[in-house]
């Protein structure tokens, strides 16, 4: 080997790395070619490993600097780097074929080479290995929040965004999977169902992990069906069983003019569908729209002035007469809330829904209940003839284990005898919540007060709901009384009428919601369903106007 031909091909490979050490351009590629010419190597090869144990298992990412095409794989020279605390990098250098071996001084120089290699190269291996830290999810291989902030701001800026759509979405009730399969096969399951939105998507459109069992999409509008599709839910297989997964998304499609939102708005729009999803409990998948953003200035709006208007008592009750059919007689009232504010009667359709996002509908129940139980503490102490009065509260009670506690100290606390009150609670499909609903049912009977199951007829359980817990009254939804405007009258007449038989024989109470017309009077009276609620006797009343009715009032001029 020349000494003088080695010294000016190491100034000229030393001269390119030091401007162009992380790529294999044509400059590199000749000086590294003409190293390799004078000490006889065949190939140059550098071998990325994440870790120890991955160096171990041989999971390696190979960047090859030279091959001439003959080598021999029985002799060769590497040198071992750690590049950081957890990175592996293995330099090696093989001798060509039949090539005379390499004497001593020759080691030392390749070992130089291969050193000087990693000096450069780990350079720019360090840019990469800080951008998977920045951008990458470690846990699922794949992108973050940071990655998807840049990627679509890339997308507006190169003006390609028209035609995509975000989504974001969460896997549902995952934490129920962690408990069946155990975190690690849960982890499994979710890279499996990622991976097939990933098989979905091509090189310009991406998968993020937001965080926990969160993630979004940017994708191409004409995906979003499929996606759809997979998203509302599919089987994956692990330890041969299946795992049923679903998620509940938002969605935006991105519109197709000049006005586009930035990735922060974006997100804020999603967020909001996805919320929306999430606390409807049947629609699942929810597309940002206008109607959406101007419901949520009126959630936002009325949540931000609810605390003052319970403070300053601007939520009214108005009781709905319920008349018994022997005597037409006032039998019982449901309390029903109404909104005074700024001068003006909000009826609850407007704010009820609202308030049932959040919390905030159960301080709403408990103020009722008090408001109640302080009307009827009047009656009694002003002789008047008291009856019993139904107050609705929210599912979103039984959440709370202290709802018996609450109730009855709202109760005796305005030293009301518990026979005038009745507790009105909904149905539910949810297995935890119909557990609570059982133990909160069981323990206001054993306190003397009656509960009604409001709306029946409407869900999935109904029947079950009947069977497992022990209600006193049965409140039946006026989509379950005949009329003579609906053509399948007939079939809903027999319904009902084993219905209210049915509930009858299991010792309960029925009372039918929503009578508006004297044919309906008739058709309760023939099966035997002694009372009714609905606009034919009163809508709800002002309290002055109810006090009025309790006074012996005479519903008989309606007889039909």
């Amino acid at each position: 080997m020349c000494t003088d031909d080695y010294l000016i091909a190491f100034e000229k490979f030393l001269n390119i790395m030091r401007t162009m050490p992380d790529t294999i351009t044509p400059d590199v590629s000749a000086a590294v070619d003409d190293l390799c010419d004078i000490l006889r190597i065949g190939k140059i090869e550098v071998s990325f490993y994440d870790n120890i144990t991955a160096e171990l298992l041989d999971k390696d990412e190979t960047t090859c600097y030279y091959d001439c095409g003959n080598y021999d794989e029985s002799k060769f020279i590497s040198q071992r780097n750690i590049t950081t605390e957890i990175n592996v990098a293995v330099y090696t250098a093989w001798l060509r074929n039949g090539a005379e071996e390499w004497s001593e001084d020759e080691r030392k120089k390749i070992l130089l080479i291969l050193n000087m290699i990693f000096v450069f190269n780990g350079r720019s291996r360090a840019v990469k290995v800080a951008e998977r830290l920045t951008f990458f999810d470690q846990d699922l291989n794949i992108h973050n929040m940071k990655f998807f902030l840049r990627f679509f701001n890339q997308l507006c800026e190169e003006s390609r965004i028209s035609g995509y759509a975000v989504v974001y979405f969460n896997l549902r009730r995952f934490s129920i999977v962690n408990r069946q399969v155990g975190r690690r096969n849960a982890t499994i399951v979710m890279q499996k169902f990622v991976d097939m939105l990933k098989d979905m998507l091509d090189e310009n459109e991406i998968i993020c992990r937001i965080g926990s069992d969160n993630f979004s999409m940017v994708l191409k509008q004409e995906k979003l069906d499929n996606i759809i599709k997979l998203l509302k839910g599919t089987n994956i297989p692990i330890d041969n069983n299946n795992v049923f997964i679903s998620a509940s998304a938002g969605i935006y499609v991105i519109p197709d003019d000049e006005n586009l939102p930035a990735s922060t708005d974006v997100m804020d729009r999603v967020s909001l569908a996805l919320h929306t999803a999430r606390r409807s409990g049947r629609k699942n998948i929810v597309f940002f729209d206008e109607e959406l953003s101007e419901f949520n200035k009126r959630n936002m709006a009325i949540s931000s002035v609810f605390p003052y208007a319970i403070e300053h008592n601007e939520f009214l009750v108005y009781y709905q007469p319920k008349i018994s059919l022997d005597g037409y007689r006032l039998a019982g009232a449901e309390a029903l809330c109404r909104w005074k504010h700024d001068e003006k009667l909000i009826l609850p359709a407007d704010f009820i829904p609202i308030l049932e996002h959040g919390m905030d509908i159960c301080r709403l129940d408990f103020y009722m209940l008090d408001q109640v139980c302080k009307h009827i503490r009047h009656w009694l102490d002003t002789g008047k003839n008291v009856v019993k009065v139904s107050v609705n509260f929210s599912r979103r009670h039984l959440s709370d284990l202290s709802l018996l506690e609450q109730i009855l100290d709202i109760i005796d606390r305005n030293n009301v005898p518990h026979e005038y009150i009745e507790i009105e609670l909904t149905e539910t499909t949810n297995s935890l919540e119909f557990k609570n609903l059982k133990r909160a049912i069981k323990g206001l009977q054993n306190a003397g007060i009656s509960t009604s199951v409001d709306d029946f007829g409407i869900g999935h359980s109904s029947l079950n709901l009947i069977k497992e817990i022990p209600w006193n009254v049965l409140k039946l939804d006026k989509s379950l009384l005949p009329s003579n405007e609906d053509d399948n009258n007939h079939q809903k007449t027999v319904m009902f009428k084993y219905v209210v038989a049915m509930a009858q024989a299991m010792g309960l109470e029925c009372i039918a919601e929503g009578v508006e017309t004297p044919e309906q009077i008739e058709i309760l009276k023939e099966n035997s369903c002694n009372f009714a609620q609905g606009f034919y006797f009163d809508k709800p009343l002002p309290i002055e106007e109810f006090e009025a009715r309790l006074d012996n009032f005479d519903y008989t001029h309606l007889l039909p």
